[in-house]
């Protein structure tokens, strides 16, 4: 097997494989293949598969004992994500499903178009939850200008009750003008209400993290507003910030 060159970092490539094969581990004692088996497997050097095992050590993912091997840390239970790029915010599809609640509907939401920049009251929203491995760990409120809902608004992955690996910024990057350049993004502590609780499986008041995304266009233009509850025994999160070259 070899990792096509264009479609970004080796070691990157080979960690991101590593990490969905762990994450889908039914063996919480999962023993990780050594070095010199991947170097000849995807046809790179030893260094670059340790760069690999570097990423997932660093989330957590696998633990490296001299002489014995690389293995899963094991809680497997715990759904973690890293990001770093807007492709990482949009692929949660790789590894989760999305299970609507409420149906893709206009409704108004005066908060939330103020917010968006709306010259109106109304958008288009949708409610969801995400699970991986079939256990939920995330809700979703998802807010859309009229004319952005409007390009989604029959597709079946956003009708009541659908469930699917799609996102929904999945969903309209390719029917956009512009496409995504980028998100703001907020993160706060929230307590969970009786309809989140109820959909995370979790006790109303329990402390959730909560994660605001503004979705914008390479323009500028805001396309969506995405308000999550996160269940913080169940997922983690996790950032880099590394200093950029003048």
């Amino acid at each position: 097997m070899t990792l096509e060159s264009n479609a970004g970092p080796a070691y990157q490539r080979i960690a991101d494989e590593l990490r969905q094969a762990v994450l889908r581990a039914q063996d919480a004692e999962l023993r990780l293949p050594t070095e010199a088996e991947l170097a000849r497997r995807y046809g790179v050097s030893r260094q670059t598969v340790r760069r690999a095992y570097q990423e997932l050590v660093a989330d957590g993912l696998v633990t490296r004992t001299p002489g014995r091997g690389t293995f899963a840390a094991g809680g497997g239970s715990q759904y973690l994500r890293r990001f770093g790029t807007v492709e990482d915010l949009m692929s949660l599809s790789v590894d989760t499903d999305m299970e609507v609640l409420t149906p893709l509907a206009r409704r108004v939401e005066i908060e939330a178009a103020g917010r968006l920049g709306l010259s109106s009251d109304v958008t288009w929203t949708v409610s969801f939850r995400r699970l991986h491995q079939g256990v939920p760990f995330c809700v979703t409120d998802v807010y859309l200008p009229p004319e952005v809902g409007a390009l989604i608004s029959d597709a079946p992955d956003v009708q009541r009750g659908a469930r699917s690996s799609r996102t929904i910024i999945g969903l309209l990057d390719p029917l956009l003008a512009d496409p995504i350049g980028g998100a703001d993004q907020t993160i706060t502590v929230a307590l969970a209400d009786t309809r989140v609780a109820a959909a995370a499986e979790c006790e109303p008041g329990e402390p959730m993290l909560r994660i605001d995304r503004m979705y914008r266009t390479i323009t500028g233009e805001a396309v969506e507003l995405a308000v999550s509850r996160f269940v913080t025994s169940l997922y983690s999160y996790r950032s880099s910030l590394r200093r950029t070259r003048a």
